[in-house]
């Protein structure tokens, strides 16, 4: 069920939170954090859907931002999908209009579940520096997307340098398969490491960050290669020992293929928007392993020409 208030108010907003709530029999303490959603009118369905998706790990206070007509007069037009309807949790839909639209915190601000914490997510084209963003600001973690950018790598590039303890990217999200699979080989013996390739299509920074990641961790040149894709495709490891190879064509299972060993079937299947959302929400403290290949990301292209 879904409840309309059309040019409502913050305060009609809460109390219409509070009656549903009320109706099911639930309340706000059931609620483990407040999960806000800044985009726009065409992005805003996919994004609540993953968010409620996410929801049914992580039971949440939703609330999408949608900026409407600046020049109309100040009003809120709100959607509230009661406990149920979107999953363990509540989703507010709200389109700003007019002058509220560039103060999206002092609409936001009253509906945040009390002594909760507070997460931001830009499913599109997110701020350059997001914990000076008015709504960021108010968040201990934030969310964005450089993929969802016209220049994903300098999108990236451009909020590494504002970087904060709290920032993070689905960009690096989606590699979490990848760092697992290649932890797990380099913790059974495999020989010294002595440099690496990473290949995937051309602007798919993910694939940079993995690069950064390795040469980092590992204290290696890495390559960047391009491939048609989909996604990332081929990281290779030279060792004094051979080749270790892992290599997906088809974006859903990767073979890996080891000297001296038969290959091996993988599933490293890519990640959806509301997997990738599900586990940034499970950890609030500040990722420093991604901070880490971040930092280490500039100095590296530069390095390279790039």
């Amino acid at each position: 069920m879904t409840l309309y208030l059309p040019r409502t108010t913050t305060s009609e907003i809460t109390e219409a939170l509070m009656a549903e709530r009320l109706s099911v029999g639930g309340g706000a303490m059931n609620m483990v954090l407040t999960l806000v959603i800044v985009t726009d009118e065409a992005d805003h369905y996919d994004a609540v859907r993953a968010a409620t998706e996410a929801g049914r790990e992580h039971p949440s206070r939703v609330v999408a931002l949608v900026r409407r007509d600046p020049k109309a007069e100040p009003t809120i037009d709100a959607e509230i999908r009661r406990p149920g309807t979107s999953g363990p949790g509540e989703a507010v839909l709200l389109r700003l209009y007019g002058p509220l639209g560039e103060h999206p915190d002092s609409v936001l601000t009253p509906l945040l579940v009390p002594d909760a914490p507070v997460v931001v997510w830009w499913p599109g084209q997110g701020p350059v520096d997001p914990a000076s963003d008015p709504v960021g600001r108010l968040a201990q973690r934030r969310i964005t997307d450089a993929l969802r950018s016209p220049d994903p790598l300098r999108d990236l590039m451009d909020r590494v340098a504002h970087y904060r303890p709290g920032d993070t990217d689905l960009t690096w999200t989606r590699l979490t398969p990848w760092r697992s699979l290649l932890a797990s080989v380099m913790d059974q013996p495999c020989g010294w490491v002595t440099g690496a390739k990473v290949t995937a299509e051309p602007d798919y920074p993910s694939a940079d960050l993995l690069a950064a990641w390795l040469s980092e961790r590992l204290e290696i040149s890495v390559e960047r290669h391009s491939s048609d894709g989909p996604g990332l495709t081929e990281v290779s490891l030279t060792t004094d020992q051979g080749d270790i190879v892992i290599s997906r064509r088809d974006g859903r299972v990767a073979t890996l293929s080891r000297f001296s060993q038969p290959d091996q079937r993988v599933a490293l299947a890519r990640r959806g928007a509301a997997t990738a959302l599900a586990e940034e929400l499970r950890r609030l403290d500040p990722d420093e392993t991604y901070a880490n290949a971040a930092r280490h990301l500039g100095p590296m292209l530069a390095g390279s020409g790039a």
